[in-house]
């Protein structure tokens, strides 16, 4: 999300990418900052004035993201989800799931098991679902 009147610097835009890509691994401002060539204060206030929110806000978001899906599939256990999304303890992982979501990732599970993900666009489903000659 951009917002108005401030400009996107590329290394904010590379940065953000990296974040989508490599979220389960130890990512911290300071990484970010050099991956961005820029002063990890300087990053921190123009990615939060670019984005609307600190990279470490983006950062659980992707990751809580993540989660979500998995354990909406409902095929790995809670710790193997926590580990999977770049989490090193249950505990840390249980606290920010449960301050994102408002639920536990259990309760989460239990509610959404077997749910699809996000809906398909109705262009898409007509698409795969027209009749091949």
């Amino acid at each position: 999300m951009k917002r108005p009147g401030v400009p996107l610097a590329r290394h904010l835009l590379r940065v953000r990418d990296l974040i989508d890509r490599a979220y389960a691994e130890p990512l911290d401002v300071a990484a970010l900052a050099r991956s961005a060539a820029v002063s990890p204060a300087y990053f921190s206030r123009s990615f939060k004035a670019a984005f609307g929110e600190t990279p470490h806000q983006y950062l659980m978001s992707r990751r809580m993201e993540r989660a979500k899906a998995l354990l909406r599939d409902g095929e790995e256990s809670v710790t193997d989800v926590c580990m999977a999304v770049g989490f090193s303890s249950l505990g840390s992982f249980s606290t920010q799931f449960r301050r994102f979501t408002g639920e536990s990732p259990s309760a989460y599970r239990a509610r959404t098991a077997g749910e699809p993900g996000p809906p398909v666009p109705q262009c898409y489903v007509r698409i795969w679902t027209r009749p091949r000659p």
